[in-house]
């Protein structure tokens, strides 16, 4: 076992790294969500003729 100065360090900088990758995980379902809404939107739009879908 390392010594509880060592402990500290290697939790924090764990902690550190976990914080970075949970933002990471958050923008990247914002991402997700986003491009799910612009999807329903796209679709509607074709189908209600807003938008030309034949060349």
């Amino acid at each position: 076992m390392p010594p509880k100065e060592e402990q500290d360090k290697i939790t924090g900088f764990l902690d550190k790294k976990t914080a970075k990758i949970y933002g990471q995980i958050e923008r990247a379902q914002k991402s997700i969500d986003y491009l799910r809404e612009f999807r329903t939107a796209l679709i509607s739009e074709a189908v209600t003729g807003k938008i030309n879908v034949r060349n």
